[in-house]
């Protein structure tokens, strides 16, 4: 469970732009408001900085719980989502890994959700644990992940990542805070866990879960397919003799797209409870109707 941030941890797992106090021979240290001074150490000291300059700087804990800044910047602070490597393991606490800091970040084995060994990659979100007041990172990603409704529209532009692949397709992380799926039908070629893509809402469902596109054009061009079914749909009536199984020359005359386009059109309609896929055709279904 992520702890909430009292004001002497208003800055743990952030990068901040803090105030040099003063300088000793440990390094500078820093204005933190409410949680105090705080150690930049001297090796992290920035060129020709005196006190009273402010410095870009990454709060964590050191090995006695203490505050620390450092000028290295993390892959992640708390709250981001990030594909990382596992540097080292110890059986009776947990994984370490590599972060882009000096310290490693702890996975511990209970927020571990499958198997690691040293080198493996492994998609977490930094948090702060409830029990230690210490940065921890989580692999048991539905925990900390918003299940409640978000503002997200169909077509807005998101940041995307690979969080692991389905039977469907692969599961996504929208912008660190929900989960969203992108089907394999609408993919060229394949996807990296981890990987960070552009991508777009493309169906809001009733469940309040996202179906995903990549990029704008990915988006604009299923959108586009699935309206000119829809209108020859309408014009013929309802129905229409067009199914997976139909010639990519059928298609192509009947619908000007080809068949690839087709039943990425076709599979969007009927998740959006727009059409009924039969085996002998495709046919609009009623507003209102469920199956």
């Amino acid at each position: 469970m992520v702890a909430v941030s009292s004001p002497s941890m208003s800055l743990l797992g952030q990068r901040s732009l803090l105030t040099i106090v003063r300088s000793a021979p440990p390094g500078f240290y820093l204005d933190g408001g409410p949680a105090g001074e705080i150690l930049l150490p001297g090796k992290y000291n920035p060129p020709g900085a005196n006190p009273g300059d402010k410095v870009d700087v990454f709060v964590y804990r050191d090995s006695e719980d203490r505050l620390v800044a450092t000028t290295e910047k993390p892959l992640a602070v708390v709250g981001e989502c990030a594909y990382l490597r596992v540097a080292g393991i110890n059986p009776r606490i947990g994984l370490f890994l590599d972060w882009g800091l000096d310290k490693d970040l702890l996975l511990p084995i209970r927020e571990t959700a499958g198997p690691l060994n040293v080198g493996d990659g492994v998609v977490v979100k930094v948090i702060v644990d409830s029990k230690s007041d210490r940065l921890v990172a989580t692999a048991r990603l539905n925990r900390h992940l918003d299940l409640t409704p978000s503002p997200y529209h169909e077509g807005q532009s998101l940041k995307l990542m690979v969080a692991s692949r389905s039977p469907l397709g692969y599961n996504m992380i929208i912008n660190d805070a929900h989960r969203g799926l992108i089907y394999h039908t609408e993919i060229q070629g394949s996807l990296a866990i981890g990987q960070i893509v552009e991508g777009y809402v493309r169906t809001i469902r009733p469940d309040g879960k996202f179906d995903l596109a990549l990029g704008r054009a990915g988006y604009r061009r299923i959108a586009s397919v699935a309206d000119t079914i829809i209108e020859k749909l309408t014009a013929a009536g309802g129905s229409m003799p067009y199914h997976d199984n139909s010639l990519p020359e059928e298609i192509r005359d009947a619908f000007g797209v080809s068949k690839k386009a087709f039943k990425q059109g076709i599979g969007s309609l009927f998740r959006e409870r727009r059409i009924f896929i039969d085996p002998d055709g495709i046919r609009l279904m009623a507003p209102g109707t469920k199956n």
